[in-house]
């Protein structure tokens, strides 16, 4: 996977453009839609490319990125990662022409937001916002972009027509010469300065639409009903909830109407259903997304068995590892509750997540414990913990420290206590030899039992690793 470095230099140059005029009102969206799933960082970027532009034009004046960290007080690499946060969720494309000097040029074009009304009918920017700033704020931000409709069923549409109004000329007065064409038409190389639509996020289309094909059969409902889209909600609506070809065939089943087609909304709702009726009530929430591709290490096929656990941190969701982890059995509210708050609060990775959910469980006789987790994850914050390498690593240097930690919530009052207690200690398979033995003192029965578990635990990784 390439560093930023490798995309991105300071000295490179970079030039803003718009997609059309952007409108003060696109901030109240931006702050209080946009914000909440892409952090501040990400709207200060958006914000500072915007100021660039001159008012009421579309393109700026030419900068290094060197200036740009000096304005943001950012380094290059949280301006790259924030860049690509931006053109995830449609709201920046770039494009870049390597120049003869040996650097690149950028061009940023901005892209307008999507409407209050597109974003909050989404069906999967909506669902998760919902699910990030809950019932009372999701309430009041409807509020905030809706108001009373006009109402005029009690009264008479009176409006004139233009031809009501206005005559027309003669006709040689309208003449079209190719001279009066030119003069009507935007010069070559020229756009006309205006507002354009915001484009709805679109996931990699990557579902098995054969396969669902194959299981409707074409008396029950024609391939003419799945329009364009028709498709795209059922792609969106299989990476959201999770659901493969098989299931989605009843759901949109239940979508077809009596004139033999699919109603879209009716398609989320029984998307929707589904999921609750699957998870308890619950509306999925972005910690079932895996390690973003910008941090993950692995992008060839693992070879060693710590190639394999990376591989396999960086791909599965902190969702499905506490479900694998469990046995397969669901994980608890209350656990998932806690993961979504350190993954929300203090913004790790899921991969990263991965790692600490493994690292915890294997020193708390596999519970979780809130106090514990946050101590940790605030620790791998402040040192800016990316990669799941980066995070094996660290655990591995501050095993003794967060056994400390484990042990004082364990054990309170033991701090004046002379005798030592003899304690099992379970580690992750990623853990050095030097790390495998925190006392080469205790006795033949704890060593035999560490050897024992250990093994369990190597069983269950590899079942794991399956």
């Amino acid at each position: 996977m390439a560093q930023h470095w490798q995309e991105l230099l300071p000295i490179d140059h970079y030039v803003v453009t718009a997609n059309g005029l952007l409108h003060d009102y696109d901030r109240k969206i931006l702050t209080f839609l946009y914000q909440p799933l892409i952090g501040a960082g990400c709207l200060s970027l958006y914000m500072t490319l915007w100021a660039e532009l001159e008012e009421n034009r579309l393109w700026s004046h030419s900068h290094s990125h060197h200036s740009l960290m000096n304005f943001m007080d950012v380094n290059l690499k949280e301006i790259y990662e924030k860049r690509l946060k931006l053109e995830a969720i449609g709201l920046l494309k770039t494009f870049v022409k390597q120049e003869e000097e040996g650097h690149r040029l950028f061009i940023y074009e901005m892209q307008p937001p999507l409407s209050a009304q597109q974003f909050l009918s989404d069906g999967m920017l909506n669902i998760y916002l919902y699910r990030k700033i809950g019932r009372a704020q999701f309430a009041r931000v409807k509020r905030f972009f809706s108001d009373k409709s006009l109402d005029t069923t009690e009264f008479e549409d009176v409006t004139r027509a233009f031809q009501d109004v206005f005559s027309s000329g003669h006709t040689n007065l309208l003449a079209y010469d190719e001279e009066t064409k030119q003069e009507l038409e935007v010069a070559d190389g020229e756009q006309f300065i205006g507002r354009n639509e915001g484009t709805p996020v679109k996931v990699k289309d990557d579902f098995n639409f054969d396969l669902l094909f194959a299981g409707l059969h074409e008396s029950l409902i024609s391939k003419e009903a799945f329009t364009k889209k028709v498709l795209e909600a059922i792609s969106s609506l299989s990476f959201l909830y999770g659901i493969d070809a098989m299931q989605m065939k009843n759901i949109v089943i239940s979508a077809i109407q009596e004139d033999n087609k699919i109603d879209i909304e009716e398609l989320r709702k029984s998307a929707r259903d589904w999921y609750q009726l699957e998870h308890y009530d619950n509306l999925p929430a972005l910690i079932e997304n895996t390690q973003p591709v910008i941090y993950q290490t692995i992008n060839k096929e693992p070879q060693t068995q710590e190639e394999k656990l990376i591989h396999y941190f960086e791909t599965t969701s902190p969702l499905q590892y506490l479900k694998d982890i469990g046995g397969g059995a669901e994980p608890s509210k209350a656990d998932v509750k806690i993961i979504e708050d350190v993954m929300f609060g203090q913004k790790l990775n899921p991969g990263v997540l991965n790692v600490l959910i493994d690292n915890v469980m294997r020193k708390t006789d596999m519970k979780l414990t809130k106090s514990y987790v946050e101590k940790i994850a605030s620790h791998w914050a402040r040192k800016n913990i990316k990669t799941v390498k980066e995070a094996m690593d660290l655990a591995k240097k501050e095993h003794r420290q967060y056994l400390e930690w484990a042990e004082g919530k364990k054990n309170p009052k033991q701090g004046n206590s002379t005798k030592k207690p003899i304690r099992t200690e379970i580690l992750p398979d990623w853990f050095d030899d030097d790390g495998k033995r925190t006392d080469k003192k205790e006795p033949a029965k704890a060593d035999g039992d560490l050897e024992r578990k250990k093994q369990e635990l190597e069983e269950m990784m590899k079942k794991l690793r399956s």
